[in-house]
C-alpha cells in the first residue's frame, strides 16, 4: 500500500463570527466528519474530534482566538470519526447512552477496512457511500506514518449530557436534544436565540446511515418528529455542507417515504 503525503492534515472554515468548520479532508468521505469550534464570551466548544490520527488539539488551539481560555468537548456521540481525539482534552461531555463507550471503544478502532464487519461495509456501499480502499485514510499525514499504529482510544466522560441540559458558553447556550436512530445516544445542541442547530448525525445532507449496530428506525422516526416541530433556521450537521430548515424538511421527507415503502 502506498499513499501519498499530506500537504496539511486539517482544513479550517470560517462559517460566522464564532463558528468555525474543521475537516480532515484526506478521511474517506464515510468517515469525513464535520467538527465545529464555536468560541464562546465564557468558554470555547469544541463539538466532535474526528478521527485522531494526528494530535488535533494543537491545530485548534492555533484556530482560537484567545488558546488559554477553558475549552469543553462535546461527544455528538462515540463512533470513530467523532471522538478521536477526544483523550486531548480535559472537559469531556456525552450522552449517558454512550458514556461507557467513549470510555472503551469496542466498534471500529482501526484505521482498516479489513476490521469492518462485511455486513456494515455492503450498509455504506447501499447507502450510496464510494467502496473504501485498504484504509480509511487516503494520504499519509506526514512521511513515515504507520497506519497500523493507530488505534482510537477513547476517554472516560467528565461530565454526561442529557436532553433538556444546556451548554453555555456566555453568549451562545445551546439545549442538548436526545437524538436517537443513527446511535443510541446520538445528541445534538439547539440555540433558540437563533435558531442554529448543530444535529451531527442525526441528520446532514448525505446518505444517513440508520441500519447497524446501535441503529433504530423505530428511534429515528421520533428523532425527526422532533426536529420538524423544532423552530429551526440552520442544520450544521455531522457530515456534508450545512442547509435551512426547508432542506431539513425535505430530507426528513425522504427517508421517511423510504421507510414506509419496505
Amino acid at each position: 500500500m502506498t499513499l501519498p503525503v499530506a500537504d496539511t492534515w486539517f482544513t479550517a472554515t470560517k462559517i460566522d463570527a464564532d463558528t468555525t468548520l474543521i475537516l480532515e479532508p484526506h478521511i474517506h468521505v464515510l468517515e469525513q466528519a464535520n467538527m465545529f469550534l464555536v468560541e464562546g464570551t465564557e468558554r470555547d466548544m469544541i463539538l466532535d474530534t474526528g478521527m485522531g490520527v494526528i494530535p488535533f488539539k494543537p491545530y485548534l488551539n492555533s484556530l482560537r482566538s484567545d488558546p488559554d481560555k477553558e475549552i469543553i468537548c462535546v461527544s455528538s456521540h462515540t463512533h470513530i470519526d467523532h471522538i478521536g481525539a477526544v483523550h486531548e482534552f480535559d472537559t469531556r461531555l456525552v450522552h449517558p447512552a454512550e458514556a461507557d463507550e467513549m470510555a472503551t471503544p469496542s466498534g471500529l478502532t482501526s484505521l482498516f477496512r479489513r476490521d469492518m464487519p462485511e455486513a456494515l461495509l455492503q450498509t455504506f456501499l447501499d447507502a450510496g457511500y464510494p467502496p473504501i480502499g485498504e484504509t480509511l485514510i487516503e494520504a499519509l499525514p506526514y512521511a513515515g506514518y504507520d497506519p497500523e499504529s493507530y488505534r482510537l482510544q477513547g476517554a472516560p466522560a467528565t461530565g454526561l449530557l442529557e436532553h433538556g441540559d444546556t451548554v453555555d458558553l456566555g453568549n451562545h447556550v445551546y439545549d442538548v436534544l436526545h437524538l436517537p436512530g443513527h446511535s443510541p445516544g446520538g445528541i445534538g445542541l439547539f440555540e433558540r436565540e437563533t435558531g442554529v442547530l448543530f444535529a451531527a448525525d442525526a441528520i446532514y445532507d448525505g446518505p444517513l446511515i440508520y441500519e447497524g449496530p446501535g441503529m433504530s428506525v423505530a428511534a429515528y422516526r421520533k428523532t425527526f418528529d422532533l426536529l420538524k416541530e423544532l423552530p429551526v433556521t440552520l442544520v450544521h450537521g455531522g457530515h456534508d455542507p450545512s442547509f435551512d430548515r426547508a432542506r431539513m424538511l425535505e430530507i426528513i421527507a425522504h427517508y421517511e417515504a423510504l421507510w414506509d415503502a419496505a
